[in-house]
C-alpha cells in the first residue's frame, strides 16, 4: 500500500541584499522566525538586526535569507550571515533556521538546510542548544561538534 497523500510543494526564494527585501518583507520574516523559533529564539528586535546584517550592502557584512513558502505563507526560513573571517573561523554562520509548526516532521527543515549549504560559499558554523531537537538534523547533515561555546556576560 502506497501513501496517497499529496506531497507538499514549496516555492523557495533567496534574498541576498537589502535591495531585494522591503521593510514589510523583513518584518514578515522576523515575525515568522519569532513565532516559529519559540523557546530557542531571540527577541524580534535582535532578529531584525540579524536580517539587516545578512542583507547589508556593506562589504564587511552580508549573507542571505532563504525562504520556503506554501502559497503566500512562509513555512520555513534560514538566515546565514557572512563572518568575514575566512581561514580561522568559518566564513558563514547559520544564525536562524525555523519551520512552521504545521509542517514539522515532513522534511522541509532538511530541504532548507541542504539548499542553504549549497548557496553558502565556504564552510558553515552554527550554534545549537544541547536540548534542541534540531541538533539531530544538523548531525545527520554532517555538522560536527568541535568546540563548546562559552560566553561571559558583563553586568
Amino acid at each position: 500500500m502506497s501513501d496517497s497523500s499529496p506531497k507538499k510543494v514549496y516555492t523557495f526564494q533567496t534574498i541576498m541584499s537589502i535591495d531585494s527585501a522591503t521593510t514589510l518583507q523583513k518584518q514578515e520574516i522576523a515575525d515568522f522566525l519569532f513565532v516559529a523559533l519559540g523557546e530557542y529564539g531571540d527577541p524580534k528586535e535582535d532578529i531584525l538586526k540579524c536580517l539587516d546584517y545578512a542583507l547589508s550592502p556593506h562589504a564587511h557584512q552580508g549573507g542571505f535569507v532563504l525562504l520556503a513558502r506554501g502559497g503566500e505563507a512562509i513555512k520555513g526560513a534560514v538566515v546565514i550571515n557572512h563572518t568575514g573571517m575566512e581561514g580561522y573561523i568559518p566564513p558563514n554562520i547559520l544564525v536562524y533556521i525555523a519551520v512552521a509548526a504545521d509542517t514539522r516532521g515532513q522534511g522541509l527543515g532538511a530541504q532548507l538546510m541542504q539548499k542553504a549549504m549549497d548557496l553558502a560559499k565556504g564552510d558553515v558554523a552554527l550554534h545549537v542548544e544541547y536540548d534542541n531537537p534540531a541538533k539531530r538534523l544538523y548531525e545527520r547533515l554532517g555538522f560536527t561538534t568541535k568546540y563548546a561555546e562559552m560566553r561571559f556576560h558583563k553586568s
